[in-house]
C-alpha cells in the first residue's frame, strides 16, 4: 500500500485536473456553443464518460490518501479517521462481471498478432448504399457519391474484425466482409492491430475506474480522441470544414499512410493495455483471496 500525505496527493489532483482542463479547453467551448464535431462528439456520445469525471482525480487501487475525508462521499471508497482507500470488496460486488469481461478481452488482444490490412473500410461500409442525410452524420457531406462510394468498397474490400464496428454496417456491406464477428467470439476476433480495439481501452478504463488511475483513464482517452481523428480522416467523410484533410485510403498510397499509422496506433496502445490488464489480474487475485 502506497501512503500519500494530503500535500501529496492533492498536488497531484490539481496536475491532472490542469492537464484534462488543458485538453479539453476547446472540446468545452464547442459544446458550450452547441458546435457539432465529429470526432469530440463521438467521444462523449458513444462512450459513458464525461468531461467532468475526467477531471476528477482518483488514485487507483493500493493507495491509502491521507487528510482525504472528501473521499467520504465517493463511490466505492472507504474512509476511516479522515484516511482513504479504494473499497475493492465494494468495487468488485457491483463490477465484478465487467472485470471478468475487460480481463478476458485486454489479455485476449494483447496475446495476438496486430494486423494492419483492413485500410479503414469499416466506416466506409457504415454508409454504403446510402445518401448523406441517411447517415450516422447526416451534417457530414461524403467525400464520393453513394454509387462510387460502392465500387471502392467492392474494390478495396471490407476485413473488418471488429463487432462494435461490424454492428454499424448497412444491410448492404455486411455480406461484404471477410469474417463476421459476433459478441460471443470477440476475444478470438479482437487484435491489437485494429483502431477500434485500441479506441476500447478508453472505455474499459471508464468502466474500470476508480479502480484504475486517472492518469491512466486520461491516457487512454488522448490516444483514444487520436484514433478518432485518423478514423474520421480515413473515412467516406469529407472533413475539410473541421481542418481534417483525408487519408485517401480509396488510393494505393493512402492505405499504405493508413497502415503506418495503424502501427504507431498499436506501439502505443500496447503499454496501456497492459497496465489495465494488471489492473484487472489484480482485482480477480483479490477476489479469489478473498473467496479463499
Amino acid at each position: 500500500m502506497t501512503v500519500l500525505s494530503g500535500s501529496e496527493w492533492r498536488e497531484s489532483a490539481a496536475e491532472h485536473a490542469e492537464r484534462v482542463d488543458t485538453e479539453l479547453a476547446d472540446i468545452l467551448a464547442r459544446r458550450d456553443s452547441g458546435t457539432a464535431h465529429p470526432v469530440d462528439d463521438f467521444l462523449f456520445h458513444y462512450y459513458s464518460v464525461r468531461p467532468a469525471q475526467l477531471r476528477v482525480w482518483h488514485p487507483g487501487m493500493g493507495v491509502d490518501l491521507m487528510d482525504a475525508p472528501e473521499y467520504a462521499d465517493r463511490r466505492f471508497y472507504r474512509v476511516r479517521e479522515n484516511r482513504a482507500v479504494l473499497d475493492v470488496p465494494a468495487f468488485l460486488a457491483q463490477r465484478g462481471p465487467t472485470v471478468d469481461t475487460a480481463h478476458t478481452l485486454l489479455t485476449a488482444a494483447l496475446g495476438q498478432t496486430p494486423r494492419f490490412g483492413c485500410f479503414g473500410m469499416h466506416e466506409w461500409a457504415m454508409v454504403l448504399g446510402l445518401a448523406q442525410e441517411q447517415t450516422r452524420h447526416p451534417y457530414l457531406p461524403l467525400r464520393f457519391p453513394p454509387e462510387e462510394v460502392s465500387r471502392i468498397v467492392e474494390e478495396v474490400g471490407c476485413r473488418c474484425s471488429h463487432i462494435d464496428a461490424f454492428r454499424f454496417f448497412t444491410p448492404a456491406a455486411k455480406p461484404l466482409n471477410l469474417v463476421q464477428p459476433t459478441r460471443e467470439r470477440q476475444a478470438e476476433f479482437d487484435q491489437p492491430g485494429c483502431l477500434h480495439v485500441n479506441m476500447d481501452l478508453y472505455k474499459w478504463a471508464g468502466k474500470l475506474s476508480p479502480a484504475v488511475s486517472s492518469e491512466l483513464l486520461f491516457d487512454t482517452f488522448v490516444l483514444a480522441r487520436d484514433i478518432r481523428v485518423v478514423d474520421m480522416q480515413a473515412s467516406a467523410y469529407d472533413l475539410t470544414e473541421w481542418g481534417l484533410d483525408p487519408v485517401r485510403v480509396e488510393t494505393p498510397e493512402g492505405r499504405a499512410e493508413y497502415a503506418d499509422v495503424q502501427k504507431g496506433f498499436a506501439e502505443r496502445a500496447q503499454p496501456l493495455r497492459r497496465e489495465l490488464v494488471a489492473v484487472t489480474q489484480e482485482l480477480i487475485t483479490i477476489r479469489q483471496l478473498v473467496r479463499s
